[in-house]
């Protein structure tokens, strides 16, 4: 069994990044500190919202791709916000 997890991160614009990795919590202070994806720049990621684990990088992979197809109002439904 893989530990491949699609995350979502809430930024400091109020916008949501959706991503990829075995490390949530890596993968975030990687973020944090400027290493991590070019959507980072200007805005900071503020906190984790979301996780799922999948079977492996591939399922993350399509996961994560229909995730960023969703509505803010659908990503937002996954981690139970009020809309």
């Amino acid at each position: 069994m893989s530990n491949w997890q699609v995350y979502i991160i809430r930024c400091s614009d109020d916008s949501y990044y959706t991503g990829i990795t075995t490390d949530v919590q890596r993968r975030f202070e990687q973020h944090r500190s400027g290493k991590g994806a070019r959507y980072f720049y200007g805005r900071a990621p503020i906190e984790v919202v979301y996780t799922e684990s999948c079977e492996n990088r591939s399922i993350a992979l399509q996961r994560e791709a229909q995730i960023k197809g969703f509505s803010r109002k659908q990503k937002m439904r996954l981690f139970c916000l009020s809309v």
